[in-house]
């Protein structure tokens, strides 16, 4: 697997907010953001490759017992089902984050779904030739609720960057079954504390007025917007 970065820190979105956790950053993503905060693992894809024992033990390198898989877009890496197999044989708890585009069962305690609102795709960024392949790819109902199905646990994390955005989130939330208010979360989007400080009293409204959770981003509050983090 492509890996553009592999670190220890705090879990700094959804439910295991603050959980010590390693992140293991696929590199490679069949999205295009346009807000995208780690363009090193999609736009500009970047790494080292590693082989399945190379990353078992950098990870275990660490005292953390919970590991998040991410990216880019995890599920689209060839080695991902032996590795989560592994990761799970060896007593880890689970966390996959992806945009829920691409299905294969894992073995996982937690899917952290981020299905892309419109507001993600490239319209503006390099002439927006990513923008077609983006918005056709960008929503995938059916796998979105076979993870909800067939997941121990599941969080469905939508990146909100105006209040109507929540009338799209509504129409996707209206097609899923399976799901309760306190699966779906809200994050504010934005790199720097200033922009989430800005969107956070409206966003936390939302989130009371829907019975959603709202979501931090706690790496940026401790660290900033910077790798390894």
């Amino acid at each position: 697997m492509k890996i553009s970065e592999l670190f220890y820190s705090l879990q700094g979105e959804g439910k295991l907010t603050g959980v010590p956790s390693v992140f293991v950053r696929a590199s490679g993503c069949n999205l295009r953001c346009t807000w995208c905060d780690t363009p090193y693992a999609s736009w500009s894809p970047e790494g080292e490759n590693l082989t399945i024992d190379q990353i078992v033990g950098q990870i275990a390198r660490h005292p953390a017992r919970h590991v998040v898989l991410t990216g880019g877009e995890p599920m689209i890496m060839p080695d991902i089902g032996p590795l989560a197999s592994t990761l799970k044989s060896r007593g880890y708890h689970l966390t996959i984050e992806t945009a829920a585009t691409v299905f294969e069962p894992l073995p996982l305690d937690l899917a952290s779904l981020s299905p892309k609102l419109s507001n993600s795709t490239p319209h503006e960024r390099e002439a927006g030739r990513f923008a077609p392949a983006h918005e056709k790819h960008r929503l995938n109902l059916p796998v979105i609720q076979q993870f909800i199905d067939t997941s121990p646990d599941f969080q469905l994390k939508f990146v909100v960057s105006a209040e109507q955005d929540l009338a799209e989130i509504g129409a996707i939330l209206k097609d899923l079954r399976g799901w309760q208010p306190a699966d779906v979360l809200l994050m504010p989007e934005g790199t720097d504390p200033q922009t989430l400080q800005s969107r956070s009293a409206w966003v936390s409204d939302l989130c009371k007025q829907h019975g959603y959770r709202y979501c931090p981003r706690l790496h940026i509050a401790l660290y900033g917007n910077k790798r390894g983090t």
